[in-house]
């Protein structure tokens, strides 16, 4: 190989990489978009997304609290809300740029494979998505929940306030004193 045909060959190296990054760039872009979308809608995403537990928790006579243990875990959840609310929202624009940089590329025949998969995955998402909320998330909550009453007071003692700590009598000491 000679030294003109090296230096011929990387030229278009750079500017695939400068195709690349204008891509992610704008891939990016878009996310930083949904992002801020994603947070300013977190709450009712937030209270959707909690109705399977609190439906369990009311075929339980239970009331549906969610309760924060630590100071900054409320902005945290929100923060993953909106992230993945972004990711979400994003993904076609992503996937738009992911096309534009690979298309290029391929065949004719090879982009005629890639079509059905491209229709197919949002489609398989959002029935995948919709099981799970549905069917799964319920009887996950109605599973998990049933470990909630083995590590209190049975219920029966639950409610005549027995079997509490502020019930509990103190025990006379062994030692004299």
């Amino acid at each position: 190989m000679k030294a003109d045909e090296i230096d011929d060959s990387s030229a278009p190296l750079v500017e695939h990489l400068a195709e690349l990054r204008t891509r992610i760039l704008y891939a990016m872009a878009a996310f930083v978009v949904c992002f801020v979308v994603g947070y300013l809608i977190w709450q009712p995403v937030f209270n959707f997304l909690s109705h399977p537990m609190c439906d369990v928790l009311r075929e339980r006579n239970q009331e549906c609290q969610l309760v924060l243990i630590k100071a900054q875990e409320g902005f945290f959840v929100a923060i993953r809300i909106a992230m993945w609310a972004g990711f979400i929202m994003a993904f076609p624009v992503i996937a738009f740029q992911f096309w534009r940089f690979v298309a290029p590329g391929l065949y004719r025949s090879e982009k005629n494979a890639f079509l059905p998969f491209l229709v197919a995955s949002p489609v398989m998402f959002f029935i995948g998505a919709a099981f799970a909320y549905v069917i799964i998330l319920p009887f996950a909550f109605e599973f998990f929940l049933g470990f909630q009453t083995a590590f209190g007071p049975p219920p029966d003692k639950a409610a005549t306030g027995a079997g509490t700590l502020a019930d509990a009598k103190p025990r006379p000491s062994s030692r004299g004193g």
